[in-house]
């Protein structure tokens, strides 16, 4: 059953990275960064494609050297989806990328030369209608700030960020966004507070640095999660030691769980006891695997016993309750006639699912016919 949020988001200016608006209202975005060497074209592209293909709105591909550039030209040629180059220091490659049609930089203005050279870079965004994202992070502060603060506080997160806005305020240019990471979660919450209250850009949320893939993921929903759950937040990133793909299916369960976008199918299952008739992890593990391909927003329960199977299956899209030997399916909250197997759950409710998302897509036919 469908579900919608009661978190008033915090009012921002909107951009466009590409053809995807950020901030103003629009959608909370996904986004990811690759991994790859960004000079193996043929690798860069195929994640990127990876990334898409499992839900991403855009990808940010790193841009370290002026042989980097030349192979995002030909990465944005076979890619359709918005791509961010993230560039430090060296303005000339942050120019070049312009050059190759990138759809948004990733620097700190401060970094990268002195007025004139900032003043280029800005100049050239501004006539290629290009965005920027300042990103600070409260592991490489400015020295200066390092030094008044002593360690990196939310404080000194946001005296950087503003000292980027500033820059950019004086040259007369407002398409931005920023972002003020930290890997201690508290930390970045409290970053990202502050600076809600001083700018009306676009805020980008991650917890840079969050670590693997269970331990960052449980760190992200936890920052991203209270930020979110605040209205605050316009487009984010969970930053994992893990594949990039990952890092895309937990930002859209961070925002499935908040109910503020939906993407896929929202398995509710039972942690199992021995009161389970089948086997509720490998059923869902499976399931999770297979239905990857799934856009379409769905509540699936799988529940084991006939303790909450039957009230979790009245408030799903589909549901199965474990029985003795056979399990009920519920659709839209009522029990069907068919039963489930117990030997052949997956496959049965994969046909449901599928059979679901046929009818949907036929009804939308119909629709526009």
């Amino acid at each position: 059953m469908s579900h919608t949020s009661s978190i008033i988001r915090r009012e921002s200016k909107q951009i466009m990275v590409g053809n995807v608006p950020v901030g103003g209202g629009a959608p909370i975005t996904v986004q990811s960064m690759t991994n790859t060497l960004t000079t193996d074209v043929a690798a860069t592209v195929a994640q990127i494609k990876r990334l898409e293909a499992v839900g991403a709105d855009m990808v940010r591909v790193s841009i370290p050297t002026m042989n980097a550039a030349e192979a995002f030209r030909e990465i944005k040629q076979q890619c359709n989806i918005p791509l961010i180059a993230d560039i430090h220091f060296d303005y000339r490659i942050a120019l070049k990328v312009a050059e190759y049609g990138v759809d948004c930089l990733r620097i700190n203005p401060g970094n990268i030369g002195n007025e004139q050279r900032i003043r280029s870079v800005v100049d050239c965004a501004r006539d290629k209608n290009i965005p920027i994202r300042i990103g600070v992070n409260g592991g490489s502060l400015e020295a200066d700030i390092q030094e008044q603060y002593g360690e990196p506080t939310a404080q000194a997160l946001v005296d950087s960020a503003l000292r980027h806005v500033d820059i950019l305020d004086r040259l007369n240019f407002d398409q931005f966004k920023v972002s003020v990471k930290a890997s201690d979660a508290l930390l970045a919450v409290e970053s990202y507070q502050l600076l809600a209250k001083q700018i009306v850009q676009p805020l980008h949320l991650g917890i840079t640095e969050a670590g693997g893939l269970r331990s960052g993921s449980v760190k992200s929903a936890v920052g991203l999660g209270m930020l979110l759950s605040q209205g605050i937040g316009d487009t984010l990133r969970v930053s994992l030691a893990a594949d990039p793909v990952e890092e895309i299916k937990v930002g859209f369960d961070i925002l499935k769980s908040l109910r503020i976008r939906s993407r896929g199918i929202n398995f509710i299952a039972c942690p199992t006891c021995s009161r389970q008739e089948f086997d509720v992890i490998a059923t869902v593990n499976a399931l999770e695997e297979r239905l990857e391909d799934v856009v379409m927003p769905m509540d699936v329960s799988i529940i084991g016993c006939v303790v909450n199977g039957p009230g979790e299956a009245l408030v799903s899209d589909l549901g199965i309750t474990g029985g003795k030997n056979k399990s009920g399916f519920y659709e839209d909250g009522t029990r069907q006639r068919d039963r489930f197997d117990n030997d052949n759950v997956i496959d049965q409710l994969e046909a449901k699912i599928r059979a679901r998302i046929s009818r949907s897509d036929q009804s939308q036919i119909i629709v526009k016919g």
